[in-house]
């Protein structure tokens, strides 16, 4: 794990009362990295070495499986118009009674159900899909699109000069991408989103693994966007449903809030699961 990497090389460290570098080092204690690690891993215990208590915990229930995208359905790239999914996702990812969420929960599409919230019912609007499927969709930051655009077109202007960034559209969220800028940049690129943002006060950032997410400054985010989905599906009170939800990233701590199982999912594949507390 990198966070818990330390370096082989002494550094020195402290001055002299004339400024001059002393001859003191820091040595770096493998001991204290690898008993950080057991602290975390005891916190968040592998899922797969948890399997048979997930088993346990799911006995004579429904497992309703919330699944991110970017990271978990398909790996992390340098390109994120690139991040595709396999052939055996995409065809499960095909059904009609799966539930689409994007930019954080505040873009929902869903198969048409009976409303059980009436605070939610003025973001709702039904339609039908490229198939010609009627559909519920759910946008609680509707009102913020115009200025999102605005935003969107400003984030491309400042950093089109910055090697490596690249913006992505995600209707109600703005995603700067730096996964492949130079290390040197990745302050530049974070000063130029807060310049922007200062322009408009009603929006937010937050951080991701190498991106910088733009969005709308609402009480809305995935843990929100899981609490509709479940109450649409008339789960919000069931007793013998168990929510699971798996993710890769920060922005996916906002579901493990709520009452579920949380699989947070390390890159690259070949690493393990955790379940989160």
């Amino acid at each position: 794990m990198g966070v818990f990497k330390s370096s082989a090389t002494p550094q020195n460290v402290g001055s002299g009362s004339n400024g001059d570098r002393t001859s003191a080092t820091v040595r770096p204690d493998p001991g204290a990295a690898f008993a950080d690690y057991d602290a975390w891993l005891e916190a968040c215990p592998s899922a797969l070495d948890s399997f048979d208590q997930m088993m346990s915990m799911a006995k004579g229930k429904r497992i309703v499986v919330f699944l991110d995208y970017d990271g978990t359905l398909s790996p992390i790239v340098d390109d994120p118009d690139l991040a595709f999914m396999s052939e055996a996702v995409h065809e499960f990812v095909k059904l009609n009674s799966v539930y689409y969420a994007g930019s954080h929960g505040m873009d929902i599409m869903a198969p048409p159900r009976k409303q059980r919230s009436s605070d939610s019912s003025k973001y709702q609007t039904r339609t039908l899909d490229k198939n010609g499927n009627e559909v519920i969709i759910f946008q609680p930051a509707r009102e913020f699109l115009p200025a999102m655009q605005e935003i969107l077109n400003e984030l491309k202007e400042q950093t089109r000069d910055i090697e490596g960034v690249s913006v992505e559209d995600n209707k109600f969220c703005a995603s700067v991408h730096f996964r492949v800028a130079r290390e040197e940049d990745y302050d530049l690129v974070e000063q130029k989103v807060t310049w922007v943002l200062s322009k408009h006060p009603k929006f937010q950032v937050t951080k991701g693994r190498k991106v910088l997410e733009v969005r709308p400054s609402i009480s809305w985010n995935k843990g929100n966007a899981l609490e509709y989905l479940l109450e649409t599906l008339g789960f919000a009170n069931s007793r013998d449903v168990l929510p699971m939800y798996i993710g890769d990233d920060r922005t996916d701590e906002d579901a493990f809030k709520v009452r579920t199982i949380c699989i947070k999912m390390k890159m690259p594949a070949c690493l393990p699961a955790f379940l989160c507390p």
